[in-house]
């Protein structure tokens, strides 16, 4: 057995370790082994039956979770084997966030942690209410209906329909505001709401050689077109 996604060994038992606990619900669950060293050789607790009493408590007052703590043997020698389920919501210790990466735990933090906590509780970026964007801003709707009516996708009923009735039957409504998907789908400039909302494309002779590159604006469809002519040309 090695030390992965799923598994972590400490040789003891030290209270930061409530992080490599904190990053395993935060991800898929795992076990962390306390009595083996970093080569997977079981060395044995001198203090295992107190540390069955004591980590558990800890993982409750500190992380509000709890975890199976079970004694191991190895001939003579006893460990521990902690086992961690994920937890649906997001868990932090002492305010901070962690998750397996691997058979390491990292602290999440950034735009990493708007993603890890927008996860969590089942929604995605491009769902958050965009503030400040109106109905009469989307300017690509038209576009969009000769699309749709084209690849006969939607019924042209619904085609028919308003801009506000027709983003509402797109769900792109989050309560009262529109998401944020609807500024990269329908404004001429979505990058007035979301930095970065283009494509950078380049022309590479070698791996290393770029020989020359562009960036493309505009709404998702017009990148998506312009993406396509400049790969083909």
């Amino acid at each position: 057995m090695k030390e992965n996604q799923a598994v972590e060994w400490k040789s003891s038992w030290r209270d930061e370790f409530l992080k490599w606990i904190c990053g395993f619900t935060n991800s898929n669950g795992g076990k962390l082994l306390i009595g083996i060293d970093d080569t997977g050789k079981v060395i044995g607790l001198k203090n295992s039956r107190k540390l069955m009493e004591d980590i558990p408590n800890k993982v409750r007052d500190v992380l509000g979770i709890l975890v199976e703590v079970n004694l191991m043997h190895k001939d003579i020698l006893e460990y521990l084997e902690i086992v961690i389920e994920p937890y649906p919501y997001p868990i932090s210790y002492k305010g901070r966030y962690y998750i397996r990466s691997g058979s390491t735990n990292q602290e999440i933090n950034g735009a990493a942690l708007d993603s890890f906590l927008l996860r969590k509780q089942g929604l995605h970026w491009d769902g958050m209410p965009q503030v400040a964007l109106d109905v009469n801003d989307l300017n690509s709707l038209d576009q969009f209906r000769k699309l749709a009516l084209k690849s006969s996708r939607i019924d042209e009923e619904i085609l028919q329909e308003n801009n506000k009735n027709l983003l509402e039957k797109l769900h792109l409504f989050n309560g009262k505001y529109l998401k944020k998907a609807a500024a990269l789908l329908f404004h001429n400039d979505p990058e007035k709401f979301i930095t970065g909302a283009y494509i950078k494309i380049g022309f590479f002779e070698t791996d290393s050689e770029l020989i020359y590159q562009d960036e493309v604006h505009g709404n998702l469809f017009d990148q998506v077109d312009k993406t396509m002519d400049l790969i083909f040309t």
